[in-house]
């Protein structure tokens, strides 16, 4: 349970001990109230007494102070709980996000998906929260309650609270099996609700594809498929809770009567008042009932330990390609070679199919590479490689001559430029995706990034040009459009190597022509390596390399490798 607070400062630490002392003191409350009401009892006494208004006026005072005392404790309980509370999973929100964007890109196709990360942080960072927050308050004002409560009634007639003791084994064991029960039901229904999460999440992010395939049906019935095994868990949870607190109570109340029936034979016997087998009855009964109370808080606990287990497993995990690692080595006069020189990978999701098996190539600075094959030969694998989204299993990936491994890899990747098949645009304005490339980028800088890649002129036809909104993943703007854009984004990072991974080849033949254009723009004087499939793409470029199967077959220009295919 303590690693549940594993990211609280030294600000939680004291609004955890404030509350916590409140909570406790909020908990006493109850079973004092019980002795109150046991002194009430006795101060009325015969119903002529003289002083009676004295005697009760004297215990009503005494209700007051307790009101005071229980008001301001309970105040501090809640409030300083949910502050730290929010305090505490706004932190662990802001580290998981952090880790995720260190992660290397293996983990993502290994470990998580999209769906998994947005469930982790939507709905178990408030499962931690609850943990965390005002539950812990209300367990600890419980537990006082329940201790507070006995500790009254073995001080006002001890014997009586022996005998109400015998339902404490029972108490207890119903309240531990209820727990573990509760927690494995809670982590079953926590996957299914995640599993569902990503059914949502890819058919919403594949909304069009979904349509055009009236796979409508289809993800529904998937969905409630989850759905069902959560409602099934949550089923058997409540029922599960239902009959731990109604074991609980059955026992509790069984008791009374027995308390009940001991009681009278102890005013006879013993000399014990009505006012002592009050208190002593209804100091029990308030720390049973207490003892009753705490099942949310038990759930809510068992929840969050293993929301936290899985959140907090991605937080202190280390990754191999750390993207916000502030070492290594920056070249002060870096030209762009580049080489990869007896490479040995394969992609962690498929370890034993090998793509690349001492392979090497060598592209010079300010040349343009074209990377030719069948699917699957291993273009996009250098892409990848070069990025350093991946790290061989052996071999070397070397910019001017010197290991990636040993170069800042926020620097390396300053440096390159990436324009994919697909073009990644947020959800934002034109302005803002461009921006993206460079922060802080002059209104100079963007028309020019725009003029280069030939999208100036139709964001000058838009009606609020650069401010235009693109829509979800750019759905307002056509493909060469959103390319375009891409482009831009990528000539306002003014890097020293691009890279163009099949960039037009989803393109329309007029789309085609005019990103070709302005990719032509961005690689002049740029080492810049092309995966494509049309000769259309390639005809330009200085070198054209010749993959099948993870091996470089042949490099020359392009009448020459037409011949030799």
């Amino acid at each position: 349970m303590y690693r549940l607070f594993a990211f609280a400062d030294r600000r939680d630490a004291a609004l955890m001990a404030v509350s916590a002392a409140a909570a406790m003191a909020n908990g006493v409350a109850m079973p004092f109230l019980a002795f109150l009401v046991g002194d009430l009892v006795d101060a009325f006494g015969p119903a002529h007494r003289a002083d009676l208004v004295h005697a009760v006026s004297k215990v009503a005072v005494r209700f007051v102070y307790l009101a005071l005392a229980s008001g301001v404790a309970g105040f501090l309980q809640v409030s300083c709980w949910m502050v730290t509370g929010e305090r505490q999973a706004a932190r662990i929100r802001g580290l998981y996000l952090e880790t995720i964007l260190r992660q290397d890109i293996s983990f993502f196709d290994v470990e998580t998906s999209t769906g998994e990360v947005i469930e982790r942080m939507s709905s178990d960072t408030v499962l931690i929260q609850d943990a965390i927050g005002e539950k812990v308050g209300k367990f600890l004002q419980l537990v006082s309650t329940f201790l507070g409560g006995f500790i009254i009634a073995f001080t006002r007639g001890w014997l009586l609270s022996l005998v109400m003791l015998s339902s404490i084994p029972p108490v207890v064991a119903a309240a531990a099996v209820m727990s573990l029960v509760l927690s494995k039901l809670s982590n079953r229904s926590q996957m299914a609700y995640a599993e569902a999460g990503k059914v949502v999440e890819q058919t919403i992010g594949s909304i069009r594809t979904v349509i055009s395939f009236t796979g409508e049906s289809r993800a529904i019935s998937e969905y409630k498929e989850h759905l069902k095994i959560s409602y099934k868990s949550a089923v058997h949870q409540g029922f599960a809770g239902g009959l731990g607190v109604g074991s609980l109570l059955l026992i509790v109340f069984c008791s009374y009567g027995l308390a009940v029936w001991y009681g009278a034979k102890l005013i006879i016997e013993k000399g014990y008042t009505g006012g002592y087998i009050i208190n002593v009855l209804m100091a029990i009964m308030t720390g049973a009932m207490a003892l009753g109370q705490s099942s949310p808080c038990l759930t809510a606990f068992a929840s969050g330990q293993i929301a936290a287990h899985k959140m907090f497993a991605t937080i202190y995990r280390k990754p191999e390609i750390d993207a916000s690692d502030k070492s290594g080595l920056i070249l002060e006069n870096f030209v762009g070679n580049v080489e990869l020189k007896d490479v040995h990978f394969s992609y962690p999701a498929r370890p034993e199919q090998l793509i690349f098996n001492g392979f090497s190539i060598t592209i010079p600075t300010g040349m343009t590479v074209a990377l030719v094959g069948e699917s699957g030969s291993g273009k996009s694998t250098v892409i990848g490689l070069v990025e350093r989204f991946y790290d061989p299993q052996s071999g070397e990936v070397l910019l001017d001559g010197v290991n990636l491994k040993q170069l800042n890899l926020s620097w390396v990747r300053q440096k390159i430029g990436l324009v994919s098949q697909e073009p990644i645009l947020f959800t934002t304005t034109i302005r803002e995706n461009i921006e993206y490339g460079k922060k802080g980028a002059t209104e100079e800088e963007i028309r020019i990034s725009t003029v280069l890649a030939n999208a100036a002129k139709f964001i000058d036809k838009l009606p609020n040009g650069l401010d235009t909104m693109v829509g979800e993943h750019g759905t307002q703007l056509s493909g060469g459009q959103k390319q375009r854009i891409a482009i831009a984004r990528a000539i306002l990072k003014n890097p020293s190597i691009l890279l163009l991974d099949e960039a037009t080849s989803a393109l329309d033949a007029e789309s085609e022509r005019v990103v070709q254009d302005a990719l032509n723009n961005i690689m002049v004087n740029r080492t810049t390596i092309v995966v494509a499939h049309r000769l259309s793409t390639v005809k330009n470029a200085d070198t054209i390399s010749v993959l099948h199967r993870g091996q470089l077959v042949e490099q020359g220009k392009l009448n020459f490798c037409i011949t030799f295919s």
